[in-house]
């Protein structure tokens, strides 16, 4: 399997593809604002009719590149390109107060290779065990996963749970869009045979995260170019690299457990991995005023992600964050059903992919040494000129799904109600959640009833539905007892205030 997957990857197409995907996944990284996930989804529609292997890994390598990206601005601006990487904003824009820019990148650099190879590795090690385990499932234990998977709204919404249950139960009413899959009954279509097969997942995704950027940007567009920096040195010394070697191989394997975790996300590991590194640093009290060490945690965690997320993904069905979740209508498009199977019926395209993973860290790491000067460039490039260039890759991206300007229509309505959810502070993954998990816990919640003739017990008998079980409640039950603590050190800490005015 690995020797037919590295003559697979290392055909010119599939190279190019990696070589390409790396590289504009940096440059939209590179732009602060603009997500890994928008990234994704703005190649996304790019990826129609080719096969699987090519489409997956040109998609991975955005995905690994916009993480990488976001660093740049991070360390030049003080102004990181995605959330992934604002841990490293203290550390990497010491650096350039210092005349440092260049050392900064490539520490930057270095350290996500080292996390994005560990990931790589942890995922060849696990999924196939994983996936193994999961052909147990039957309809029963599918049901209980969704609902798993469901419950990590509570915590990708932070202290706005009610508003994330709002938007996960609406994401859950529009998967219902459709012909029934149990019974073949029209459901919510309203006579429209544009929805006889649903909403069209991609177009909504493009409208939620990339349209809806678009819109905030218009709100904040300047014609003045970014203040660019001089960027030269980015070769790390021996010492950096001696510094950069453990704290990186440390971030990665954080990153990579946190990336397991369904709705954790790049921004948690970095930050979590940068604490740590803060904690058992020799030299504690100098991270956050420029080190080595700190960069390359942060760097590490948030590209060990990378790996880690593809896990539940792909064993199970259930993006580890939002980018998987476009990666999961990626391999529909194709055909492709995510889950255990895949490693039973798909096993070589499984292993293309993992080779695939490794060659895309290689090329970040090319490119990110040599052409850092390039890429830097890229921050000169004002909103006013950039904003009108992805609005109409928003716009070609929809219509090329099924060549139908109906789903143009579905993208700008989820555009601007993505807009609107940011304005509000409603969270956008729990939307994502419910459109993927709602219809496999509907499906197979009737199925197991199904079997079991209407008996609800059919959920409490195995072992494997008992963990899920407790797995949910302790999704749901954990941010409440932490807002709970924290509301409650709030209300001592103001008692304690008012007893010293007193």
């Amino acid at each position: 399997m690995i020797l037919d997957a590295l003559v697979a990857v290392f055909q010119p197409s599939i190279l190019l593809y990696l070589l390409l995907g790396v590289g504009s996944g940096i440059i939209i990284g590179a732009l602060p604002g603009l997500s890994a996930t928008m990234a994704v989804a703005l190649i996304l529609p790019l990826t129609f009719g080719m096969d699987a292997a090519g489409a997956m890994l040109l998609l991975i390598g955005v995905y690994k590149g916009a993480i990488y990206g976001g660093s740049i601005p991070a360390i030049l601006l003080r102004t990181p390109g995605t959330p992934a990487s604002a841990a490293a904003v203290q550390d990497g824009y010491a650096f350039s107060e210092r005349g440092e820019s260049g050392r900064a990148l490539g520490i930057a650099t270095i350290a996500s290779f080292i996390g994005g190879i560990i990931s790589v590795i942890v995922v060849i090690l696990i999924a196939p065990q994983l996936a193994s385990f999961a052909l147990r499932f039957s309809a029963p234990e599918f049901f209980l996963l969704a609902i798993f998977g469901l419950s990590i709204i509570s915590t990708v919404s932070g202290s706005n749970m009610l508003k994330g249950i709002m938007v996960g139960l609406l994401g859950m009413l529009l998967a219902t869009v459709g012909i029934d899959a149990i019974t073949g009954v029209s459901r919510f279509t309203f006579g429209n045979i544009n929805l006889l097969n649903g909403v069209s997942f991609i177009p909504a995704m493009i409208g939620l995260f990339a349209l809806s950027e678009v819109l905030s940007n218009i709100e904040s567009m300047r014609g003045v170019p970014m203040e660019r920096q001089k960027v030269s040195k980015v070769i790390p010394s021996r010492s950096d690299l001696k510094a950069i070697f453990k704290t990186a191989g440390i971030g990665g394997l954080l990153g990579t457990f946190i990336g397991i975790i369904p709705g954790a996300g790049a921004d948690i590991a970095a930050f979590v991995s940068y604490n740590f590194a803060k904690q058992t640093s020799k030299q504690q009290e100098r991270v956050g005023t420029g080190v080595s060490e700190g960069i390359a945690a942060a760097e590490s965690g948030n590209n060990g992600v990378t790996g880690g997320a593809l896990i539940p993904m792909l064993t199970l069905g259930i993006p580890g964050d939002a980018v998987t979740a476009i990666l999961i209508g990626a391999l529909t498009i194709q055909g492709l059903q995510p889950g255990p199977l895949l490693f039973t019926n798909h096993r070589p395209l499984m292993y293309t992919i993992f080779i695939g993973m490794i060659m895309a860290n290689v090329f970040m790491l090319i490119l990110g040494l040599s052409s850092l000067k390039i890429f830097s460039r890229v921050l000169a490039i004002p909103k006013s000129v950039l904003t009108p260039i992805i609005f109409t890759l928003c716009v070609v991206g929809a219509f090329a799904i099924n060549m139908n300007f109906f789903d143009v229509g579905i993208m700008m309505i989820f555009g601007i109600l993505g807009y609107f959810m940011k304005k509000l502070d409603f969270p956008i993954a729990p939307a994502v959640l419910g459109m993927i998990l709602g219809p496999m816990a509907e499906s197979n919640f009737r199925r197991a009833l199904i079997m079991s003739s209407g008996n609800y017990s059919v959920f409490f008998q195995s072992p494997i539905s008992i963990v899920f079980i407790l797995l949910t409640l302790a999704s749901f039950l954990v941010p409440i007892i932490r807002n709970w603590r924290e509301g409650r050190k709030l209300t001592e800490s103001d008692t304690l205030v008012d007893e010293a005015l007193a």
